[in-house]
C-alpha cells in the first residue's frame, strides 16, 4: 500500500506546551503540526531540548498541550475526560522507556511482568498467561519466561519492555530513546523488533531517538526543532532494470500557516539571516539573500 493511501491515524495542528518552572516559562513546542499513517513506522530526531520527549508524552496522554489539538484514532486527546484517558492510556497506546527500571518490576519474572497490565484491565489470569507467553515468544524471549530483569541483558530487559507495552493489544507503540542505554549490537536487534513487529502487526510505531543510521532502518524521520516539525527524510526502494536500491527522499516541511524552516547550515551557507527574498519561478520558488537583486527565472 502506498504511504499515501494509508489512513491518517494521528493528527497534531498548531500545538503548543510551555512549562512553567518557578517564575519561568519554557515553551517545548511552538506551534507544531503533524500527521501519522495508520501502521507506519517512524522515528522523531532532534537535538535536546527541541520538544520530542514532550510531543511524545502528549500522545501517551502523560501530558496535556497548553494550545493547539491532538487526534489519535479519532479521538481528540485535549477534550477527553479522565476516565476516558486512563481507557486510552491502558488499551489504546503502549510506552517503552529509555530506562528498564520504569517499564519492569524487579522482583517479577519476565512473564508475570508481561501479565501485569493485562491483570489490572481484568483479564483472567488463564488468559493473561498465555498471551504473556505468546508476546516474549513474539520478541524471542520464550527461552527468559521465568528470568527476573536483572538476570537479563539490558537488549533482553528492553525486549520485555516491548512485551508489556503490547500487553494490552493497544494499536500505537511510543518508544522514547529505547536504544540509549545499550550497545550497538544490542540497539539494532530492538530496532529490528520494532520493524519485525510493526510488519506483523500492523502496529503504529514512533520512536524518539539519536541513532544516526534510523533513516535506515523506518518509514520515515521527522525532525524537530525550536519545537515544531523542520524536515522529513522518506525510505523507498528505487528499481532500474533488475537492480533495486534503497534512496532516502528529504523534505523542509510547511505547516498549517505556510512556514518553512529552512536547515540552519542552508541559511548559513547563503548568509541569510533576519530576512530573504522570496522569488516566483517557472514551477519553482526561489529564497535569495536580500542583498541579492535578480528577476525570477
Amino acid at each position: 500500500m502506498d504511504r499515501d493511501s494509508r489512513e491518517v491515524y494521528i493528527r497534531c495542528e498548531d500545538l503548543f506546551k510551555i512549562h512553567k518552572i518557578a517564575d519561568l516559562e519554557v515553551v517545548a513546542l511552538r506551534g507544531l503540526d503533524l500527521k501519522v499513517r495508520r501502521g507506519e513506522f517512524m522515528a522523531i530526531v532532534g537535538a535536546s531540548g527541541s520538544g520530542k520527549s514532550t510531543l511524545l508524552n502528549i500522545l501517551a496522554g502523560l501530558d496535556v498541550p497548553s494550545a493547539g489539538r491532538a487526534f489519535v484514532g479519532g479521538q481528540d486527546l485535549l477534550t477527553m475526560s479522565r476516565q476516558d484517558m486512563v481507557e486510552y492510556r491502558r488499551s489504546r497506546v503502549g510506552f517503552v522507556w529509555q530506562q528498564t527500571g520504569r517499564n519492569l518490576v524487579p522482583y517479577l519474572d519476565a512473564v508475570q511482568n508481561v501479565e501485569v497490565p493485562m491483570i489490572l484491565a481484568g483479564v483472567g489470569k488463564a488468559e493473561a498467561r498465555e498471551r504473556a507467553t505468546a508476546l516474549l515468544e513474539a520478541v524471542h524471549l520464550q527461552h527468559r519466561l521465568h528470568h527476573r530483569p536483572q538476570q537479563l541483558s539490558g537488549g533482553e530487559q528492553q525486549r520485555v519492555s516491548i512485551a508489556v507495552a503490547l500487553a494490552n493489544n493497544p494499536p500505537l507503540l511510543l518508544a522514547d530513546e529505547p536504544t540509549g542505554e545499550l550497545d550497538s549490537v544490542a540497539a539494532s536487534s530492538v530496532f529490528d523488533l520494532f520493524a519485525e513487529l510493526n510488519h506483523d502487526f500492523g502496529i503504529t510505531i514512533i520512536v524518539v531517538t539519536h541513532d544516526p543510521d534510523i533513516a535506515a532502518r523506518v518509514d520515515r524521520v521527522v525532525a524537530i526543532r525550536d519545537g515544531r516539525t523542520s524536515s522529513e527524510i522518506f525510505r523507498r526502494i528505487r528499481h532500474e532494470g533488475n537492480q533495486a536500491e534503497v534512496v532516502h527522499d528529504e523534505y523542509v516541511l510547511v505547516d498549517a500557516a505556510g512556514r518553512l524552516q529552512i536547515p540552519h547550515e542552508l541559511l548559513e551557507r547563503l548568509s541569510i539571516r533576519d530576512r530573504a527574498k522570496v522569488l516566483m519561478g517557472e514551477g519553482h520558488l526561489e529564497i535569495l539573500p536580500e542583498s541579492v537583486t535578480r528577476e525570477p527565472r
